[in-house]
């Protein structure tokens, strides 16, 4: 179900406090990065590719990454999902190079090969020559040239795909507690609202330590901790499960800081700001979504997904990899089929709290640029990761960064460090 138990070794030298330490070589070498690619993105890892209601009808599809290699998801007649390398097999053009859209046929509009859903090749213009001239040997068999094929598995309304065939199911790779965080968001049948799409110039797993540090967003998002929507100082959690620890889950409950709220603002500084007011409050006049009465909850999954509910907002996050230095985050926003007009149009107006111009969210990107830019040098440096102690286990508090720990641990075993 995991790494390799022995990957042959990298050329990196980690410093001696192990995994509570990150050296910032591995956020700026090339070699580093294409590595990845092989024994991450295309390596024995489950990777989110769309949600099942972005595709409703037969021919639908979809172009997207899995790491930099270009994909092309799509439902066949049957219904059946899949995921095929975007890449001709005659010579290597890309098939599909609409963002989404529903056909009978995905052609390559080098040569005009075509391919049905399934990735099989189904038509080759001028297979048998023409007046008796060229055309391919006699032996050529259409059946050996399809699309590079993929695992796929859905879970909870998601599509993951694999490079790997002998993968554990996906609900097996989440891990029972990530697998009900997950059974808990996607409970019923999701309808898609809409998209953001973000390019940020800096190291993917600098946004993968983002979203497995829930110390950083009682400081760095004065919305949160402003207007109530998570602090520290709530009933809240951090729980670790999955893939070598690699996954992990954000919980808090926004009103349950009573009696705490003096010692927040203490240690707080400039997060709390009482003098700051909402001119239209109504943004966050939502429901309780669910009967935990979390108010927001998000759940990482190693390598690309990141899954949320932050108040009224349901979303998927993608991370697309583009290089040692910029990645892609792909929003996907959606509430579910039976929600009421009132409902849906809560949702919607919600998505102004997130986004790559969210209220909330806006910042995330930026200090990912500002961790890239101060790294440019001294890549033997290293950052500390000792919030909440030096060991992974859970912990009632999000003052932690003991899900950056669960993630280079199982880094670096995948990678061979």
């Amino acid at each position: 179900m995991n790494a390799p138990l022995t990957p042959p070794a990298v050329d990196l030298v980690w410093p001696t406090e192990g995994f509570t330490r990150v050296p910032y070589r591995v956020y700026q070498d090339p070699a580093i990065y294409a590595l990845e690619q092989e024994r991450i993105f295309r390596g024995r890892t489950w990777n989110y590719v769309a949600l099942t209601a972005e595709l409703p009808n037969a021919g639908d599809y979809k172009t997207t990454f899995v790491g930099d290699t270009p994909v092309i998801v799509t439902r066949d007649g049957d219904g059946a999902f899949h995921v095929l390398v975007n890449r001709c097999a005659h010579r290597g053009a890309l098939v599909c190079r609409d963002l989404r859209g529903n056909a009978d046929t995905l052609t390559c509009v080098y040569h005009q090969w075509a391919y049905d859903a399934k990735g099989d090749l189904i038509g080759v213009p001028f297979r048998k020559g023409l007046g008796g001239k060229g055309g391919y040997p006699a032996d050529f068999d259409m059946k050996q040239h399809g699309l590079r094929k993929l695992n796929v598995e859905v879970f909870g309304d998601c599509i993951f795909a694999s490079f790997a065939d002998d993968m554990p199911s996906v609900e097996d790779y989440f891990g029972a507690r990530m697998a009900d965080y997950h059974r808990r968001m996607f409970n019923r049948p999701v309808e898609v609202l809409g998209y953001h799409r973000q390019f940020v110039h800096s190291n993917w797993k600098l946004y993968a330590d983002n979203t497995h540090d829930p110390y950083h967003a009682s400081l760095l998002h004065l919305f949160h901790a402003t207007f109530g929507l998570y602090r520290a100082s709530q009933i809240c959690g951090t729980e670790m499960g999955g893939y070598e620890g690699m996954h992990n889950c954000i919980h808090s409950r926004a009103g349950s800081d009573e009696g705490r709220i003096e010692g927040y603002k203490k240690e707080g500084g400039r997060s709390y700001q009482e003098n700051y007011a909402l001119a239209d409050p109504s943004v966050l006049k939502g429901w309780p979504e669910f009967a935990d009465g979390d108010t927001l909850c998000i759940h990482v999954i190693f390598p690309n997904l990141v899954a949320q509910q932050i108040a009224n907002t349901l979303a998927t996050r993608q991370i697309v990899t583009h290089g040692p230095n910029a990645f892609e985050l792909v929003w996907t926003y959606f509430g579910y089929v039976d929600d009421t007009p009132a409902e849906r149009a809560m949702r919607v107006k919600q998505i102004n709290l997130i986004g790559p111009a969210g209220l909330i969210s806006m910042e995330d990107g930026d200090v990912c640029e500002l961790v890239q830019n101060a790294i440019v040098r001294d890549g033997d440096a290293a950052s500390i990761v000792e919030m909440g102690g030096r060991d992974i286990a859970d912990i009632d508090s999000t003052l932690t960064e003991v899900g950056m720990r669960g993630f280079w641990k199982g880094y670096r075993k995948i990678m061979g460090v």
